[in-house]
């Protein structure tokens, strides 16, 4: 068989989820899951999460799979529904949704539900992607305040730069100006939990930090607290011992200036990892760090273990996880770790632990 396999750890989301409780004390958290839980699995994850106070996801669909697996939190549909029809289905598996723009608001004021509903009230703050501009935003408000078809009212925005340090301030400004301060609150993502107190309000929604990456450049996963909740584990299925002036894989990308020994990792970009990784992206061969060497193929890449004498077929090699940080292999390949881990692909399969 063949050795890539994703080992998704629960203690750790437990552990980051507790996390967030010690960053923000005072807010409830909606544990963000979509995308599939940022690659690890959806229902994965929400057994890790599951002492959550809500849950965040996409579509229905994920909605749905939530409250079939048993969880009866609130489950908010982080992007509102798509159509009026979908508004039979919020009130079907009770869904919080959002809603960011006029279709949607009136299919929240057209719909019939049989419990009224909670609807989160979206902001442009700033970010120019979703959300009620701000001089649209008080009628907006008047008019699900007056519905009987909502029970209760969460103001919400989404910060396009939380991850610098004042990066929240001309939002926070519109945010005083536009949202009452006697309705609930959600602002804060896992940026603005970590480094942007005055945000955190009374329901934070933490994304990336639940599954043990930085949301934050400048500042590590552990040196937040965090642990990696994914580890990405291969093996070596080949050894080549090559002479200065040998190069490694597909375009020659890298030669050798020494003799070298070269691992054959079987993990490539059809599992999901970066092809535009380059030679020196960090792994771990046989428990010691090394890095890549030439072009990500589709099912191999190239390690070297010129300088890991016990490094054999068989042994095992790290793509990302506890030894390698996932945001260390994403800096070096030009990207972020949210990518990385959502990339992972369905042939890698993932054996979950407690």
């Amino acid at each position: 068989m063949r050795p890539l396999v994703a080992h998704i750890e629960e203690s750790a989301l437990a552990h980051n989820l507790a996390q967030v409780r010690r960053y923000a004390p005072r807010s409830k958290v909606i544990a963000v899951v979509k995308a599939n839980a940022y690659g690890h699995g959806l229902l994965n994850a929400a057994r890790g999460l599951k002492e959550t106070d809500a849950f965040a996801v996409l579509n229905v669909s994920e909605a749905i799979a939530l409250r079939d697996a048993g969880y009866q939190q609130p489950v908010l549909l982080l992007e509102g529904v798509f159509s009026a029809d979908e508004m039979t289905l919020v009130d079907r598996y009770h869904l919080d949704t959002v809603v960011s723009h006029q279709a949607q608001l009136s299919w929240v004021l057209d719909s019939a539900p049989n419990i009224p509903l909670r609807v989160y009230l979206k902001l442009d703050s700033g970010m120019h992607r979703l959300g009620f501009q701000p001089r649209e935003y008080a009628h907006a408000l008047q008019q699900l305040t007056s519905s009987a078809n909502v029970r209760e009212l969460i103001l919400m925005t989404h910060f396009a730069n939380a991850d610098v340090a004042d990066g929240t301030a001309a939002a926070m400004q519109v945010v005083a100006q536009v949202m009452p301060a006697s309705y609930a609150r959600s602002l804060a993502n896992s940026a603005a939990i970590v480094q942007q107190a005055h945000t955190h309000a009374d329901w934070v929604r933490p994304g990336i930090m639940l599954y043990g990456a930085t949301p934050v450049a400048e500042k590590s996963a552990s040196s937040l607290g965090l642990k990696p909740v994914m580890t990405l584990q291969s093996g070596l299925i080949a050894v080549q011992q090559i002479a200065a002036g040998d190069s490694v894989g597909y375009g020659s990308l890298f030669t050798a200036d020494k003799p070298k020994r070269v691992g054959i990792v079987a993990c490539g970009y059809a599992d999901g990892y970066p092809r535009h990784a380059p030679t020196g992206t960090p792994i771990a061969v046989a428990g010691h760090l090394t890095r890549t060497l030439g072009r990500v193929s589709m099912d191999m890449l190239a390690a070297d273990i010129t300088d890991i004498p016990q490094a054999a077929i068989g042994s095992t090699v790290e793509l990302w996880g506890e030894q390698v940080p996932v945001d260390d292999v994403a800096q070096a390949a030009g990207t972020i770790g949210y990518e990385l881990l959502c990339a992972v692909t369905a042939r890698v399969p993932m054996i979950v632990t407690s």
